[in-house]
């Protein structure tokens, strides 16, 4: 009896200094969620700028033409997959990469994958990795940003690939985080630019615009040119905004799953001590007997 009294003991301490941990991570994760939301929210209105600029173009040039805008037979497509450096984050990590898996299917693809568990992803698929130099999510810069939708924006021009997807995680509560697959390019007229991008979408809320005579704005040196030169920044804007979405879904799903853990921790703590108190009382009544027997022998 002594031994289990002595196991059960040994078991309520580990698992207390599992739940001092689980409550340290669910506190960091709450920490990190409010700066990743700050984020999100700062990066809207540059973004917001850019699109409105790139809709002005279109709308204003009837005789428009752009390679990012081209639409060409698709025969092979990147796939920018975002995910998280590390796991202890309920189905965040695996909600993506089952979406990613089924709409890739057998596509001939390329894949910059954005985070440690997406370069495992990208190694377990099999698919060829267009960049390494995102894997640490935590670490990426604005300018990370910038340099991917260059990298991006380049290869689309050259034709390596014919159209380029962002699979990420977006944010909606603290309790919900549902994965989604934007499309970067080719852009789309007006319908795309207005469309549901997964951070700022209007919809008919949106307000109706008279089309103007002619154009307002006179873009030096050709509209043209001032679109080709925006698309590489507004491509990096959503990639900025993706990332923003996932790293705040990241620290979400985190503090879900280690305050349900806490939450594990502290009833399998209960049910340790009312066992712990039984084998105490019956170790009791145990020696309590003995002596009665000894006294009576």
């Amino acid at each position: 009896m002594a031994g289990s009294m002595k196991e059960i003991k040994s078991r309520i301490k580990s698992v207390e200094n599992t739940m001092q941990i689980t409550k340290a991570m669910e506190l960091v994760a709450s920490s990190k969620l409010r700066r990743a939301k700050e984020r999100a929210e700062n990066s809207r209105p540059y973004f917001t700028t850019l699109r409105q600029t790139l809709n002005d173009i279109v709308e204003s040039n009837t005789e428009f033409t752009s390679p990012y805008t081209q639409t060409r037979e698709v025969k092979r497509t990147c796939y920018v997959v975002m995910a998280g450096d590390r796991g202890l984050a309920g189905g965040y990590n695996s909600n993506v990469f089952r979406m990613m898996t089924y709409r890739m299917g057998s596509r001939d693809a390329l894949l910059v994958p954005v985070g440690r568990k997406a370069m495992e992803f990208a190694s377990r698929s099999g698919k060829k990795v267009l960049s390494h130099q995102f894997e640490v999510a935590a670490d990426l810069s604005v300018s990370d940003c910038f340099a991917m939708a260059r990298l991006l924006c380049d290869g689309f021009r050259s034709g390596d690939f014919d159209e380029v997807y962002v699979g990420y995680t977006n944010f909606v509560s603290m309790l919900k985080q549902e994965p989604e697959l934007l499309a970067l390019l080719p852009l789309k007229k007006k319908s795309d630019i207005y469309g549901n991008i997964g951070f700022e979408y209007l919809g008919d809320k949106a307000p109706k615009r008279v089309k103007p005579a002619g154009p307002l704005t006179l873009y030096e040196p050709d509209s043209e040119t001032v679109f080709n030169t925006i698309v590489p920044e507004y491509v990096a804007g959503l990639i900025y905004g993706a990332l923003c979405e996932s790293i705040a879904s990241e620290q979400a799903a985190r503090r879900t799953a280690m305050d349900a853990a806490s939450k594990n921790a502290s009833e399998m703590i209960e049910t340790l001590n009312l066992n712990y108190n039984r084998a105490r009382q019956a170790a009791i009544t145990q020696e309590i007997t003995e002596i009665i027997g000894g006294a009576n022998g």
